[in-house]
């Protein structure tokens, strides 16, 4: 069975943005456990990733990498990396636009799996498996 895995909001400034949520989430005790760099994504994305025990589950982005993608980004957990090929297939026959096919993403993690499509709004959906092959 599939869950939420992480969401995530495009900020117009990132860095009043992390700084923001940096305070308003510490007394829930969910701290800065993770961040990404414009380097490591090798485009315009930098990201912060909020969370608990080493998971970010909420994270804040500067856009899209390579292309701004404004709105929501939801990633859903995979049981395994073909369930994670099986949702991307799904989502660009309905109707979905590609925006990262299926793929380790070493600088999330080393065995990070995942997919990215756009909906019809320009939401960024995912699908991701943590598990080694």
């Amino acid at each position: 069975m599939s869950s939420l895995d992480h969401i995530g909001l495009s900020v117009s400034d990132f860095a009043a943005a992390k700084a923001f949520y940096s305070a308003a989430l510490k007394p829930l005790g969910i701290t800065l456990q993770m961040e990404v760099t414009k380097a490591e994504t090798g485009g315009a994305y930098e990201g912060a990733g909020f969370g608990t025990a080493g998971k970010p589950f909420f994270w804040l982005g500067s856009g899209g990498g390579g292309s701004a993608t404004p709105g929501v980004h939801v990633a859903f957990a995979a049981k395994d990396r073909a369930e994670v090929d099986a949702f991307y297939q799904a989502a660009i026959a309905a109707g979905g636009k590609d925006n990262g096919a299926p793929g380790l993403r070493a600088h999330y993690h080393p065995t990070y799996y995942g997919a990215f499509v756009l909906d019809a709004d320009g939401n960024n959906v995912e699908a991701v498996c943590h598990k080694p092959e």
